[in-house]
């Protein structure tokens, strides 16, 4: 746990990690602390937008839903523009369980339980404008700003990277974000200089039969989301099925492949370029 930075050391924390930021007006006092506490924090929290053009909604939210929505807003060309600073309504109420494990920084997390804890009063909160649909796709400044402020946060206040969780990974009424947390927090992990990224080796193409069932097959579709080749109508899930193999096909397409070559079924070489995270 920690006391919040002030915003001064929250903009220098964020401005030294290299992260591309645009204060927006009275963003430093902009909060719904009047509600209740924030602090002490333990962590980040991740979401997507679901939308687009999202910047006056993440800064005054509706009337059901007050802002600000978030702290920071990442737009897809990598700029985190600030909007709130304090408690912000973006985590909601969440699991006892899932907070005990972020206290502890331990990974990896368990599902999450009843809604029993207020998350606005113990999270940063950070928007990424996404719709979420596995159709659009996370640019590589937009997941690096991610990395990056993550990271910023995690340094001033001496956390691991497994105090960086995902709304979902918070609440099962939840989604969000759309790419892998387990990937992103290896990436921020890897930034803070614990270990260089790891990921999975090809397993072959005769793995990828209809029905295998694993962590391995989540990973790959939360790759393909985040690349914007999603085509899941719910999912990507443990087991792999048609949606995984257009989605695959999707990506083998976007790499240049044509006709057969662009059969769904992943090899060697487009394996390597997908980089999919370590699932253990």
């Amino acid at each position: 746990m920690a006391t919040p930075l002030s915003a001064d050391a929250f903009v220098r924390a964020l401005r030294d990690e290299g992260v591309a930021l645009r204060e927006h007006a009275d963003w430093r006092t902009h909060n719904r602390n009047h509600k209740g506490p924030w602090g002490p924090v333990h962590g980040v929290m991740l979401h997507h937008t679901a939308g687009t053009d999202s910047l006056r909604l993440c800064r005054d939210g509706t009337a059901a839903l007050p802002g600000p929505l978030c702290v920071g807003l990442v737009t897809k060309d990598g700029t985190v523009h600030l909007v709130g600073y304090g408690r912000t309504n973006h985590a909601g109420a969440g699991s006892t369980a899932v907070l005990a494990a972020v206290r502890a920084e331990r990974t990896p997390l368990p599902a999450p339980g009843p809604d029993a804890v207020d998350g606005n009063s113990c999270f940063y909160g950070f928007e990424i404008e996404n719709l979420g649909t596995g159709r659009d796709p996370y640019p590589p400044a937009q997941l690096a700003a991610v990395e990056r402020l993550s990271a910023a946060l995690c340094r001033a206040h001496g956390w691991s990277a497994a105090s960086v969780v995902g709304h979902r990974e918070w609440t099962r009424r939840k989604i969000d974000p759309s790419f892998s947390m387990p990937g992103m927090r290896t990436r921020v992990e890897a930034r803070l200089g614990l270990r260089p990224v790891p990921y999975e080796p090809f397993p072959g193409a005769a793995y990828f039969v209809p029905g295998r069932r694993g962590a391995l097959v989540t990973a790959v579709g939360e790759r393909l989301v985040a690349e914007g080749c999603g085509r899941y109508a719910v999912g990507p899930g443990p087991v792999w099925g048609e949606a995984d193999v257009r989605s695959y096909a999707a990506w083998q397409r976007k790499l240049g492949y044509t006709g057969a070559a662009a059969d769904g079924v992943p090899g060697r070489a487009s394996w390597d370029r997908l980089r999919v995270p370590r699932t253990s």
